[in-house]
């Protein structure tokens, strides 16, 4: 099975693949994630790119799918950590990236079974990106307004002190990327939908309900294979 996480920045479509991950026996890929680990490395490649996430625009999509046949490549020849398929994260970002990403799944003899749609309340959302925050050390995620470390100033999953926040979490970045997200993404939402492929969940809940959502939307999909 191949799924696709789709929504806005900040939605929780890394929360969600994480879980998926573990109960589906999926490969997460997210780009975000690709990315900043070569920003951080501080390879060619980050220093293309680092400059349009500090803005919050994309990268072309060209080195986007670069990028994923690659990962996808180096995952499959890991030897002794099987896995049942790949959920996207990120990924097709733009009606371009869906079609080549098509043509990738298809060089595979694979195909997409699901595109996860989470839908959120723009301010809302807003609201929660600026008080996101993560551990420097282990990258746990916490939030101001809804999810605390249990002892101040500590993280809960490695014990770490400093704690940093993303440039792209600043309030006018943030509205940049829903822009462009709108701009952009929102066609592709058209491009699955007309696959019969499209499913929506209300992003806005809490992250055990929209989980719960979406495992019940793949238990029809694989009804359906």
């Amino acid at each position: 099975m191949n799924l696709i996480l789709l929504g806005p920045p900040g939605v929780g479509k890394g929360t969600q693949g994480a879980a998926l991950s573990e109960s589906q026996g999926l490969c997460i890929l997210s780009t975000g994630d690709i990315l900043r680990a070569e920003v951080s490395q501080g390879s060619e490649l980050g220093q293309k790119v680092k400059d349009l996430m500090d803005q919050g625009l994309f990268s072309s999509d060209d080195l986007i799918m670069e990028v994923v046949e690659r990962a996808m490549v180096v995952r499959d020849e890991q030897k002794g950590v099987p896995h049942h398929g790949f959920i996207f994260d990120g990924i097709p970002r733009t009606l371009s990236q869906a079609e080549m990403l098509e043509k990738v799944l298809d060089k595979r003899h694979e195909k997409i079974d699901a595109a996860i749609l989470l839908t959120v309340d723009d301010e809302a959302l807003i609201r929660r990106l600026k008080g996101r925050y993560s551990c420097a050390k282990c990258g746990e995620i916490y939030n101001d307004l809804s999810h605390h470390p249990k002892k101040e100033g500590v993280c809960d999953a490695c014990g770490s002190k400093e704690f940093i926040r993303r440039s792209d979490d600043e309030e006018e970045t943030i509205r940049t990327r829903l822009r462009v997200y709108y701009d952009k993404t929102v066609p592709v939402l058209s491009f699955y939908k007309e696959k019969g492929i499209l499913y929506e969940v209300n992003g806005m809940k809490n992250p055990e309900e929209v989980q719960s959502s979406i495992e019940s939307i793949l238990s029809s999909v694989v009804g359906k294979a």
